[in-house]
């Protein structure tokens, strides 16, 4: 009978792993842990085995694991996951599994499986702790099924304990590693079974669905990309105490640090470090190794990030060499761009770095001090991926939209960062997520209209608390932080009416989209009202709200050009007040920028964005961009040197200056509408759903050229300013009739449009632009 039942198991997993659609309780798939007294306290390691003998190597052997919290795995000796596991939370009760293939690790006859699991064992502000450490696992190889039962074996790692104080900062869940040499299961992945001390049965503590795990959501983001061990040349600095290693890294990075010594005695504390183990204003990551006698290399696994590794050692150990194991999201920066000015050349590079370096289980704001979703920065770090790494991170932005959701209060308020111990809503940056720049722009760059139908009650059930005063503005929401942006100079209620109007519209297209006529009219009749409203806030020469009485803020001038709110009838007062007000960081200084070039400002755009960033960006001790204009007192909220929301230019350089966008979700259609400003000439490659969409220019005293390649399957609409003394040639042919039979929505009054299909072409206007 219990042969059956077993059977049947396995064929409704069969299916399980397929489909990913299992949420009910599976009797024989056990969660399984150590016994041991101290298994669910913070940062406990495990390691699991079991050996298993299969008569053929299989050709398939998918897997699933949920690992409370991170685990590795080795087959037959061979590590086939590095940093399996996500940190928990699709929303506050359920859990994440993980889906992969390890039939290229096993063989025909004896299998020795190994799994070390890391239990956090506490919140975050990306991680919520279940309480207890737990292993799931199921494999189907052929004819043969494993579950994770008590036949398991375990042990509750000796060598892995809790560096010494400090601890990690608050906001990070994972701990500082010591790892006791001397206490290490040596060779215990590949150690015959029953032969190693301290392995004992696994305990069972429950089964598919049950908690603290309750429902169990694929992984929905793609395994880490690991870039392999590689050497870092170090130096040694002699102190009077200590000696101190310092291992140059070629920039900023998620790494694992690798070192290799030789103790004659043993017994030696060893401090790993980067120079973000203390950063921000705080402490972070670091990890202690305490030494064995005689030669030894060891590998600390929880990541840390910085541009160098620092290990204190006494003077009687020698460091043989200083290593690195890269590992991030996986993806590739196929976004790239060139152009004439060096200064923007090495901006890119260092925002395309800070970028890559803030995204992992989520996006965040600095890989040190927080790894935090806030989603302020999360529509930043989403437009700026779109424009330079590979389409992959669209299952993180993904993540992220339905982790903003899933995590709603029972208030309706949307909040973050999360997923974590952290539930204060910041108003302005929730208008921002749900809006024109947040879950409408992922809709127009991937067409993926489920997860816009997934998340659109959520959105709706957070616009109905946003209050309107008799005139139509939006009344100030104090939310759990009222916060706006860093620095001095804020108008509170008008940063807030700008984000609301952009999220009513954002808002409003979702209702088109899903078919819900009557809400998007809801959310017109608001915005109509509020448009009214703001421009009534306008006193002749900048707009300021009724009881603001400090300097104009340029950043409630932004938002309402790049709302839509201003017309151009202000855009020259407005254009005159950014050269005297600088009040913006740099989160909000890419809506200054985006509003300079939609005024036809772009000359000035790219002064104002050069000289705002150009300590940053010429500092050569940093590959990264920082939170806020200076480092540490300089900068905002302890001043980081590697905050993606700086890389927002990215955005405005692909989009106004380049003038790539998407007009039909998906990139089904798309515009080319480059506005050159200073730049004599520039090139972009832009990764899309529809392939690589690629464009260069140079613009002199001979007229302008540019060079395009459209995509199969999709179509370019190019506009450029037209006049009488223009003329326009594509290929060194006049556009065709079809060319230029460009529907009105695509059309813009003073240009001339043409319409591309799938090709590579040339087209040169006569004039300068």
């Amino acid at each position: 009978m219990d042969a059956i039942k077993r059977l049947l198991i396995t064929v409704v997993l069969g299916v399980l792993v397929l489909t990913g659609n299992a949420q009910e309780k599976y009797p024989e798939l056990h969660w399984i842990s150590s016994a041991d007294k101290n298994a669910n306290q913070p940062n406990t390691w495990i390691a699991f085995r079991k050996d298993i003998v299969l008569t053929e190597a299989p050709r398939e052997a998918p897997v699933i694991i949920s690992a409370d919290t991170k685990y590795w795995l080795w087959i037959n000796g061979k590590l086939a996951i590095f940093e399996g596991g996500l940190k928990r939370g699709p929303n506050p009760r359920d859990s994440y599994y993980d889906k992969v293939d390890i039939a290229a690790y096993l063989k025909r006859g004896k299998n020795q499986i190994a799994l070390l699991l890391w239990h956090f064992g506490k919140d975050g502000f990306s991680h919520k702790d279940s309480g207890r450490s737990g292993l799931l696992f199921y494999m189907s190889a052929g004819k043969y099924e494993l579950f994770s039962d008590h036949t398991w074996r375990c042990c509750v790692h000796p060598a892995y304990g809790t560096a010494s104080k400090p601890d990690p900062n608050f906001r990070l869940s994972e701990s500082n590693i010591r790892f006791d040499a001397r206490k290490d299961l040596t060779g215990w992945q590949v150690a015959p079974l029953y032969s190693m001390p301290g392995f004992i049965p696994a305990a069972e503590i429950g089964v598919w669905g049950d908690a603290p795990w309750n429902k169990l959501m694929e992984r929905p983001i793609p395994q880490w990309k690991d870039f392999g061990i590689k050497e870092a040349k170090f130096e040694r600095r002699y102190g009077k105490t200590m000696d101190t290693i310092v291992a140059r890294l070629p920039y900023n990075m998620q790494m694992t640090p690798v070192i290799k010594i030789a103790d004659a005695l043993g017994g030696k504390l060893l401090s790993i470090n980067t120079d973000h183990s203390g950063a921000g204003g705080t402490d972070n990551i670091r990890a202690e190794y305490i030494t064995k006698k005689g030669l030894q290399e060891y590998e600390s696994f929880g990541w840390m990030n910085g541009e160098a590794i620092m290990v204190n050692v006494p003077h009687s150990v020698k460091v043989l060499s200083v290593k690195y194991r890269e590992t991030g999201y996986n993806a590739t920066p196929e976004g790239k761009f060139e152009c004439s000015d060096s200064f923007y050349n090495l901006y890119w590079k260092k925002a395309q770095r800070t970028l890559y370096i803030n995204m992992r289980d989520n996006f965040f704001d600095c890989p040190d001090r927080e790894r935090a979703q806030w989603w302020g920065d999360a529509v930043l770090l989403m437009g700026e991926s779109f424009y330079t790494y590979s389409t992959s991170t669209h299952a993180l932005m993904t993540k992220a939209i339905h982790q903003l959701a899933g995590w709603e209060r029972q208030d309706s308020v949307l909040f973050s960062p999360i997923p974590g111990n952290y539930d204060t809503e910041l108003a302005d940056q929730m208008l921002a997520s749900i809006g024109d720049y947040g879950f409408w722009n992922y809709y127009l760059n991937t067409g993926d209209r489920k997860t816009i139908e997934d998340v659109y009650p959520a959105v709706k059930k957070y616009l109905a608390l946003w209050k309107t005063d008799s005139e139509g503005l939006t009344m100030t929401r104090q939310g759990g932080w009222l916060w706006g942006d860093w620095g001095d100079n804020k108008d509170i209620r008008l940063i807030q009416a700008g984000w609301h109007y952009m999220a009513l519209d954002g808002a409003a297209k979702m209702a088109d989209l899903l078919g819900f006529r009557e809400d998007a009219n809801v959310y017109r009749t608001i915005m109509a009202k509020l448009k009214l409203a703001y421009n009534k806030c306008w006193d002749g020469d900048a707009y300021r709200s009724p009881l603001y009485k400090e300097e104009t803020d340029d950043r409630v001038q932004a938002l309402a050009v790049i709302s839509g709110i201003a017309d151009s009838s202000k855009y020259k007062k407005i254009a005159r007040l950014f050269k005297t007000q600088f009040h913006a960081s740099p989160y909000m200084e890419k809506y200054v920028m985006e509003a300079l070039f939609t005024m036809g400002e772009g000359e000035y755009a790219l002064e104002r964005t050069k000289r705002r960033f150009a300590s940053m960006v010429n500092n050569p001790n940093y590959s990264t961009l920082f939170e806020g204009w200076g480092i540490g007192e300089e900068g905002f909220g302890g001043g980081t040197t590697n905050h993606a929301w700086s890389g927002g230019a990215q955005i405005v350089i692909a989009q106004k200056l380049c003038g790539i966008s998407p007009l039909e979700a998906g990139f089904k259609t798309f515009l080319i509408e480059p506005s050159p400003a200073s730049f004599e000439s520039a090139s972009i490659s832009v990764p899309t759903i529809r392939g690589l969409i690629k464009s260069s220019f140079k613009n002199n005293t001979d007229g302008f050229v540019m060079n395009i390649n459209v995509p199969n399957g999709t179509t370019a609409i190019v506009r450029l300013p037209a006049s009488s003394s223009v003329e326009v040639k594509i290929d060194d042919h006049l556009p065709t009739a079809a060319q230029l039979a460009i529907e009105p929505q695509w059309q813009r009054e003073g240009y001339s449009a043409i319409k591309l299909s799938a090709g590579t072409y040339t087209i040169i206007r006569n004039k300068k632009m």
